[in-house]
């Protein structure tokens, strides 16, 4: 099946914690086994050998597990801050990787609003390590991604965009009381392929949304980047403007200190020299005369 753009639906209020969708993941990725590094909080954390994981919360409702992984955003900011094009938007809306021409610089993990991007540190040529919503599996196999097959409980589902906005706010709309009327993923940073129903506030968890507007980050940045040329030649201005002052200035003293030094060694020195001279010895002028 050929989809416009694909997209997951996460309903926290099923979701059981059994993280059968994280070992799916590992194998049909082909992950490594995981390892406590030092530099991982906890070794359920997403790392290089786990792209998915599950987040616990604890709540008075219960306990409530929200799965994480990359959100596939509708413009991310990954895509537009790799400087070789190593991350891209698919034409289904997965953002996927080609490992062949990264160059490790790692920009797409800093400018990734929720964190995701992960470095294979252990490995002794490193890269980048998501999730790319089994982008392989559904286009070429035409398979579910992996995680989605394997759970138990229906937790997850994937389809288009627009029919996973349609199943969530039937859902919305069915249960009020049941669910907080939000579907998180649906506008935050532009909006992401990754989304999710609940009945507990996931802004008390890793999900919440970095910054307080709904502007993709590409154009976030845009706005900003925008005045750049302008700012760049008028420190261009301002910099040429004080060397400028400054040669000059030194330039006067230098005139100065040469105009004094002139003036006070000039028919001194010689007066000074030719009494240093003994009358008694002949010049050579009188040695030629003798």
């Amino acid at each position: 099946m050929k989809y416009k753009n694909m997209a997951i639906l996460t309903d926290v209020t099923k979701c059981i914690g059994c993280e059968k969708c994280v070992d799916a993941c590992q194998e049909a990725n082909s992950l490594p086994k995981e390892k406590p590094w030092r530099w991982l909080k906890k070794i359920t954390d997403l790392s290089s050998s786990r792209w998915t994981t599950i987040r616990r919360i604890d709540h008075e409702k219960g306990d409530r597990f929200v799965r994480r992984q990359c959100r596939h955003c509708l413009e991310p900011a990954c895509v537009e801050a790799c400087i070789v094009g190593a991350l891209k938007k698919s034409d289904q809306g997965a953002v996927i990787y080609d490992r062949d021409i990264c160059i490790g610089c790692r920009y797409c993990m800093i400018v990734c609003p929720w964190e995701i991007p992960r470095y294979s540190w252990e490995d002794p040529i490193p890269y980048i390590q998501k999730c790319d919503l089994c982008y392989e599996r559904v286009t070429a196999e035409g398979k579910m991604p992996a995680c989605i097959e394997a759970c138990p409980t229906k937790a997850t589902i994937f389809g288009e965009r627009d029919e996973m906005l349609a199943e969530a706010r039937k859902r919305l709309t069915s249960e009020p009381q049941k669910y907080i009327q939000r579907i998180w993923g649906e506008k935050e940073v532009g909006g992401t392929s990754v989304m999710y129903v609940s009945d507990v506030d996931l802004n008390l968890t890793d999900l919440k949304t970095p910054i307080s507007d709904k502007l993709p980050m590409p154009v976030r940045t845009f706005k900003i980047l925008h005045y750049m040329p302008a700012v760049f030649v008028g420190m261009a201005a301002v910099m040429g403007g004080v060397h400028f002052i400054i040669d000059r200035r030194q330039k006067l003293m230098e005139a100065e200190q040469s105009s004094t030094g002139q003036d006070t060694d000039g028919p001194g020195t010689d007066e000074h020299v030719h009494d240093e001279t003994n009358p008694a010895e002949p010049q050579p002028d009188q040695q030629q005369k003798e």
